[in-house]
């Protein structure tokens, strides 16, 4: 069973493309116009054992939020389609991790339903062009195109670059795991886990 997807939106605002391995090696090749994002987008591949293309295009003369939106909910649609009817995955997953003073944690349903909490309690700031606060809005697109429970949080943490790099790692590593096909039962008293 291969679980590969391909899956681009076109608006008038953002282009993306996204093809994923949900069995791959961690191997990335991103482009986006936000250099920061492309960073954050890498570790999910690298630390989720994914392996992720991505082309995106966005209006950033205005700002990020359009291309950060865009990316993350076809990131999720691609996760979606390549999990079919998730049967045999593990379905759920979590990972606390520590990046310096920075102490982050994800934990993910992909139970079909959306619904995301933000525990991250990040300021208005920036880290290169990239304005903190779409870390956020990252999480919750992903969260609509995959369907999922999506929770995440800082335990500690100062340095917003840290903090930032540190939940994305913690996001990964807890997709990892909720995507793991661990048996040939579908996990759920419900018959389904799609939406």
């Amino acid at each position: 069973m291969t679980r590969v997807a391909t899956v681009t939106r076109t608006t008038r605002e953002t282009s993306i493309s996204v093809t994923l391995d949900l069995d791959g090696q961690g191997r990335s090749d991103i482009v986006t116009p936000v250099p920061f994002l492309s960073h954050m987008v890498d570790q999910i591949a690298r630390h989720g054992g994914i392996d992720l293309a991505v082309r995106a295009t966005g209006d950033t003369e205005i700002d990020g939020h359009h291309t950060t939106e865009d990316l993350a909910i076809v990131l999720g649609r691609a996760v979606d389609q390549a999990l079919g009817d998730r049967v045999g995955i593990r379905r759920y997953g979590e990972a606390t991790l520590p990046m310096d003073e920075a102490l982050c944690q994800a934990a993910i349903d992909l139970s079909g339903r959306t619904y995301f909490v933000d525990r991250l309690a990040l300021p208005k700031a920036k880290i290169g062009t990239f304005d903190v606060e779409l870390t956020s809005v990252f999480f919750e697109g992903f969260a609509r195109g995959a369907q999922c429970n999506l929770h995440v949080r800082k335990h500690d943490g100062d340095n917003l670059h840290h903090i930032v790099e540190c939940t994305f790692k913690a996001f990964a590593r807890a997709l990892r795991e909720a995507v793991r096909i661990e048996g040939s039962a579908l996990p759920s008293t419900k018959g389904t886990l799609t939406g």
